[in-house]
């Protein structure tokens, strides 16, 4: 893989907001719900010890691991990266497992308490940015991230807006890589799926992949003290069972 020049100086904290309002106020409406949702009881679901959230975390980390050797390369110590929505980090970290270098990493976020969470938890080197994509270089990354985050937008203006963006930011050659939920949550109105279809009209690109993985968490959990090879064996046999998706296209050099 070419090398890119050295990554562009990016402040650490850089929280430029886009104004238009229609964004605006969806960027608002996400911060509420994320501060309302984050360190709620709700999250005691999510706990990274329970049994159905480590297979799920198995899983994530199998076909990320395939995709991103088939893509970028088996090395990551050179591959400049964009992680969209980090969170508090948890991908970050798990790419310096893997050899990618902090320094040629930046992660942005909208919500501060879960970005300052993620910079206390990783390695130092790692550029963190608060807010929108406004002020990352144009053709700066080799690979850009967004894992959870498109689900989390409700208008399609604001959809479009930030993968235009991401896509703005990826050099050509480069990689886009989304994990997302593949069906609406009935019970989660801040939510809403991600379509094949709308995947392929966000990105332009050329080579393009998409996967199918995780066995849908209402069932999922219902399965949770079943022995391991149980849900395995249910998510491999019934395709319509996975709630998530991992959809990676490549910008047209």
């Amino acid at each position: 893989m070419s090398r890119l020049k050295p990554w562009p100086p990016v402040p650490r904290e850089h929280e430029a907001m886009d104004t238009r309002p229609d964004n605006q106020s969806e960027q608002e409406r996400i911060r509420k719900v994320y501060r309302a949702w984050h360190g709620g009881a709700a999250l005691a679901r999510y706990a990274w010890h329970r049994p159905e959230i480590l297979q799920q975390v198995a899983a994530r980390s199998r076909v990320f691991a395939e995709l991103l050797s088939a893509s970028v390369g088996a090395d990551l110590s050179g591959v400049k990266v964009l992680d969209v929505g980090c969170g508090t980090g948890g991908f970050v970290r798990q790419l310096i497992d893997w050899g990618a270098t902090p320094d040629n990493i930046t992660a942005t976020e909208l919500q501060k308490d879960r970005l300052d969470h993620a910079r206390r938890c990783t390695a130092p080197g790692v550029h963190w940015h608060l807010g929108p994509l406004d002020g990352i270089a144009q053709d700066s990354a080799d690979l850009v991230t967004a894992q959870t985050v498109f689900s989390s937008i409700l208008t399609p203006g604001l959809r479009r807006e930030l993968a235009a963006q991401m896509w703005r930011t990826l050099r050509p050659g480069g990689w886009c890589l989304i994990f997302d939920f593949r069906y609406s949550n009935p019970r989660n109105r801040n939510v809403r799926k991600v379509t094949r279809a709308e995947l392929e009209g966000l990105w332009p690109g050329g080579q393009r992949r998409y996967r199918s993985l995780i066995l849908a968490p209402p069932v999922n959990r219902l399965l949770a003290w079943a022995p391991y090879l149980v849900p395995e064996v249910l998510a491999l046999a019934a395709p319509v069972l996975r709630s998530h998706f991992m959809y990676l296209v490549r910008k047209d050099v």
